[in-house]
């Protein structure tokens, strides 16, 4: 009485208050909405009773994978340093994932992961989402303007050898690009003057990112 204040109860099948439901038109709208996605009977009633809901949810599983197969913590909330989860991806196909370590938060927004996969040791750069969107990108290089140093890999700025201002010769050492424990230089092709920096030392890069502009030496 407390609960209902009143009103009547319902005490026939909850379905029954429901409006009819096309559900082969249903089924067509949402394999339209998921690009082609065919929808079994179970995906069908998630969409039925969470049209947004589902579709956001199948859309995430086509970009990060069977994302249904995590427990739901580690679905929700991440896992912690040390913690250890199980995965079926297949039938048969069961993967051990154990959370090692979890980096510090880069200036672009990304971090480390450290984690075993089955006993073996991975190590993965992902996207903090909780920084992220306030970092600015790092612009990509134009391949066909000579003034643009382009980052040749993915890695980590070691150090830079040269100031914005300076002028540099052709073959002059201009940073140091760090990627699979490996350093990598990085040489100047053209005579100028190194007009705007873009990246600074630790800072991660992606391959083909504006690492600086040069200004063509006229004189």
């Amino acid at each position: 009485k407390k609960v209902l204040k009143g009103a009547a109860p319902s005490t026939g099948r909850p379905g029954e208050s429901l409006p009819p439901v096309d559900l082969g038109k249903a089924r067509r709208d949402l394999s339209e909405a998921l690009g082609g996605f065919e929808a079994d009977d179970e995906d069908l009633n998630g969409y039925l009773m969470y049209p947004k809901v589902f579709v956001d949810y199948q859309k995430r599983h086509e970009t990060y994978g069977p994302v249904r197969t995590l427990p739901t913590t580690a679905f929700f909330y991440g896992m912690e340093p040390g913690e250890e989860i199980s995965a079926e991806i297949d039938p048969g196909k069961q993967l051990e994932i154990r959370l090692q370590a979890v980096g510090e938060v880069h200036e672009k927004g990304d971090v480390r992961v450290f984690f075993e996969l089955n006993g073996q040791p991975r190590v993965v750069r992902v996207t903090h989402r909780a920084s992220a969107a306030a970092s600015p990108e790092t612009p990509k290089a134009d391949p066909q303007n000579p003034c643009h140093v382009a980052a040749p890999m993915p890695g980590t700025v070691a150090s830079l050898a040269i100031e914005q201002g300076q002028r540099v010769g052709k073959g002059t050492l201009l940073l140091t690009i760090e990627a699979m424990k490996m350093e990598t230089g990085i040489y100047s092709e053209i005579d100028g003057v190194v007009e705007r920096l873009h990246v600074a030392p630790t800072q991660m890069i992606d391959a083909k990112d504006l690492l600086m502009e040069l200004k063509l030496d006229e004189g």
